[in-house]
């Protein structure tokens, strides 16, 4: 028994295939999801989607969204998202030092706009960088 996994971002279908296991980031902590899972449906954060295939892991960086589970079909639909396989590890680490940086910064202004934009982009950058890593 499997489940069917659709990741659809607006301008594309990232992922559509069959999986082993699925574990999302949702916004109250990661969700495991396995074959015969009850219905579900959860908003994303930014984060890492985990996809198990046999023994092989994939990982996809997903920017916030919504996940539906009913029966064994999973349907993540996502503001964008990147298969790790296609993110260049180097950059996607460049990224998420600057991002750091840029919080670090702003770190005397706690709820300004330009710290709250700063924040979600350092977590974009993470989400990058930990999908980009082998797993």
């Amino acid at each position: 028994m499997s489940l069917t996994l659709r990741v659809l971002a607006p301008d594309q279908s990232v992922f559509d295939g069959s999986a082993d296991e699925v574990i999302l980031p949702s916004t109250t902590g990661q969700v495991g999801i396995l074959p015969g899972h009850v219905s579900l449906l959860a908003a994303l954060d930014v984060g890492v989607l985990r996809v198990r295939t046999n023994s092989d892991w994939q990982s996809i960086a997903l920017m916030g969204g919504f996940a539906e589970i009913e029966s064994d079909d999973v349907t993540i639909l996502v503001n964008s998202a990147e298969l790790g396989v296609n993110i260049d590890s180097t950059s996607a680490e460049s990224d998420l030092s600057a991002a750091r940086t840029a919080v670090t910064k702003l770190d005397g202004q706690p709820s300004s706009p330009e710290k709250v934009k700063a924040q979600q982009l350092f977590e974009r950058a993470r989400a990058r960088a930990q999908a980009s890593k082998p797993t």
